[in-house]
């Protein structure tokens, strides 16, 4: 078959024959057209250049990222209705940069401030791109980086620290393997994080013939004396945290039974220290640890309400984050609803006794900002609700409960 005289037939088809006149109807209007133009034509892209002072921001980027590693900062999500600010550091596909500054501020068609910004990276580059192009950079594929907070004191104790309520559980210790398996051998900052009853000298004495050891000897890294800790609520933790960088291999025992060890992670020491410090004092339930930046992340712990509405009609509305403030601060008494064919029964209801629509009649409403999994609510007092000309107001009270 020939293709070419195939589709000279087709586009030579009578049927695809159009007058002018017919042919206007596919053309678009000139003023139509100068909008779409407008439109998508940018007035500015931002481009990356040089950064002429580079100098002065290397030693910053070198200490956050030490920071990092230390445990003194953390990595965070954040949500699309969070704020960037000037002077912290955030991550974007993997890179560190610093939001230097930012320039005069207008608001955005989201409410949101917007403005050109001065954000150095790391790889000695520098950008004015705008505000909230960064913001849903950061959203989209980054995080913040949190600011420098003191390392937590530890519960690692002594025994004068001990008094007569604590108990001595055991030890938290750290092992590095001696094996000459190259599986094991090659592999940096692989470590044993474990618990035991005894003192780590007992345990590891037999760690040659032991699957759990590696089949081979091993070295103490670390260890710690704890107090009121349960050996499996620590072993649940670390491996909560670690899942991502566990160490999966298969030893043969001596009695040539296969097993696959699971207390052994890839993870650089300093971390692992910062991670037993956590679970001590409670706060390694806000973490999980990041394999790409290698070092810990923390988690968007999602307050709950805890108000308790089992005697209230409590009626469900989204609304805009510039609105919510509003309402918040006092500034907005009256939320407004047009009711519509698609929403008349969530705010009417016909009354069988005599045939007619009613009003329903809510106590409070609960306002969620947009529609994404972490935004924040409210649960405002209603104390009154008109109707006039096809539009509800709900007439507000107290600010019964935030939850952010």
């Amino acid at each position: 078959m020939d293709i070419d005289k195939e589709l000279e037939k087709i586009l030579d088809d009578p049927l695809l024959s159009i007058s002018e006149k017919e042919a206007e109807l596919f053309d678009i209007p000139t003023d139509m057209r100068k909008a779409m133009v407008a439109k998508n034509k940018a007035d500015y892209v931002a481009q990356r250049k040089l950064c002429e002072d580079f100098e002065h921001y290397l030693p910053l980027f070198k200490q956050v990222h030490l920071d990092l590693k230390q445990g003194k900062r953390s990595l965070v999500k954040i949500s699309k209705t969070i704020n960037l600010q000037a002077g912290h550091y955030y991550v974007v596909d993997g890179q560190l940069l610093l939001l230097e500054a930012i320039g005069e501020k207008h608001q955005s068609s989201n409410f949101l401030p917007d403005g050109r910004t001065r954000c150095i990276y790391e790889n000695g580059t520098e950008s004015d791109i705008l505000l909230q192009t960064l913001r849903k950079s950061v959203v989209g594929n980054g995080y913040a980086v949190t600011e420098l907070q003191s390392e937590s004191d530890s519960k690692f104790f002594t025994n004068v620290d001990l008094t007569e309520k604590d108990q001595v559980t055991g030890y938290i210790y750290v092992l590095r393997s001696l094996s000459k398996n190259p599986a094991i051998s090659s592999q940096p900052n692989l470590y044993k994080i474990g618990f035991s009853t005894n003192s780590v000298e007992e345990r590891i004495a037999n760690a040659e013939h032991e699957p759990t050891y590696l089949m081979a000897p091993v070295e103490v890294v670390a260890t710690y004396k704890v107090v009121n800790l349960h050996s499996q609520k620590f072993e649940d933790l670390v491996h909560q945290v670690l899942q991502a960088v566990q160490f999966h291999v298969t030893v043969i025992n001596d009695e040539g039974l296969s097993h696959e060890p699971k207390e052994w992670f890839v993870v650089p020491l300093n971390v692992v220290d910062v991670i037993i410090k956590k679970i001590m004092d409670g706060s390694i339930v806000g973490y999980t640890y990041n394999p790409d930046m290698k070092c810990l992340e923390q988690r968007i712990m999602k307050k709950q309400s805890t108000f308790d509405t089992k005697d209230l009609k409590v009626l469900t509305l989204n609304i805009k984050k510039v609105y919510f403030d509003e309402i918040i601060a006092g500034r907005k008494k009256i939320e407004y609803r047009e009711i519509k064919q698609t929403t008349l029964n969530k705010y009417t209801y016909i009354d069988e006794a005599d045939g007619k629509r009613y009003l329903r009649r809510y106590n409070a409403l609960r306002l969620f900002v947009g529609y994404h999994k972490d935004r924040e609510s409210a649960l405002v007092e209603v104390v009154d609700t008109k109707f006039s000309e096809g539009i509800i107001e709900y007439h507000l009270g107290a600010i019964l409960e935030v939850v952010k």
